[in-house]
């Protein structure tokens, strides 16, 4: 029997907002938490089949709302990230505190099932304080509602992504673009789509691997990415390699950014590669091989960082 009501947190994300459209075509039920109904709202709202989508604003660490939200709910979905920290949004809040709060309130009221997504690569980068607190978030999570499916994905990549954007645009404003490590870092890059289809499918059907780690058709270094991005908005540049000691002089001055470019704790994460631990299953592994490929799917919505625009958009 489908769930009649499924609970998203972090819902205005590029996966929240796909995985949305996808469970309302499945005639499912949503309720959307954001921080920010009029600068998030509208973009949700058409995402939805009218009458399938509701949208609270509260803070997600106001227990008594989110307790009445998880009480109507038969599963729950936390999408809550962040890459980096600022004030109080910090990697301890947002990755470990808040899911321990949800896991332990998803136990607390009996749902069906809580779907948490973490990160791949994780294990052996302890001197990251992100990666330290995406992996202690898992524990928390395993603990408190112990069966927790755990998503692991690598890169994640879309039209409406924070990672082939931001690249594009620095790769159509710069001559030059820095290396860090050699630019060897392995990854193995997701689409957006594939990543909801798996949510999808472990919302409709039972699994018994409780941590699956989510991985692309391809494995990629970070040279090979941008070499592919460059070749997509028909650009060359020169690749500098940069000393860690340098680039971490670098980002400190960049992360006091609003949105900074790069931080000290993310050339820390880079020098471990994105690919699966072997401690775990993958997608692959239960059946899920994604087979959307990196620069096809780069090709239909790389047009906006070439020369000419929209009009560099292929002829059908």
């Amino acid at each position: 029997m489908k769930p009649k009501n499924c609970l998203i947190f972090g819902a205005s994300g590029q996966i929240g907002r796909n995985l949305i459209r996808g469970l309302t075509q499945k005639n499912l039920k949503v309720t959307a938490v954001t921080r920010n109904l009029h600068q998030k709202g509208y973009i949700l709202k058409t995402q939805a089949n009218p009458g399938y989508l509701d949208i609270v604003e509260t803070n997600i660490f106001d227990s008594d709302k989110i307790e009445n939200l998880i009480k109507k709910a038969e599963v729950c979905i936390n999408l809550v990230g962040i890459l980096y920290e600022k004030g109080s949004n910090n990697f301890k809040n947002i990755h470990e505190k808040f899911p321990s709060m949800i896991s332990s309130l998803c136990q607390k009221h009996k749902i069906d099932k809580f779907i948490h997504l973490s990160s791949l690569g994780i294990e052996n980068a302890k001197d990251s304080k992100y990666a330290a607190s995406k992996l202690n978030g898992e524990i928390v999570v395993s603990k408190n509602f112990k069966d927790a499916i755990i998503l692991k994905p690598s890169i994640i990549y879309s039209v409406d992504d924070n990672f082939t954007t931001m690249l594009m645009g620095l790769l159509n404003l710069s001559p030059f673009f820095p290396l860090y490590y050699g630019g060897k870092t392995k990854f193995m890059p997701l689409h957006c789509a594939d990543i909801c289809n798996l949510i999808l499918d472990l919302i409709e059907n039972d699994s018994d691997d409780k941590i699956i780690e989510c991985i692309g058709p391809e494995e990629l270094t970070f040279k090979q990415i941008i070499e592919k991005l460059l070749k997509l908005i028909e650009k060359k540049r020169f690749f500098v390699p940069i000393p860690i000691f340098a680039a971490n002089i670098m980002a400190t001055f960049l992360q006091i950014l609003p949105k900074p470019l790069i931080t000290r704790d993310q050339i820390k994460l880079l020098f471990y590669d994105n690919i699966p631990s072997g401690k775990y299953k993958t997608n692959v592994d239960i059946g899920k091989q994604f087979r959307l490929n990196f620069e096809e799917e780069v090709e239909k919505y790389c047009y906006m960082w070439k020369e000419t625009g929209e009009y560099a958009k292929k002829k059908m």
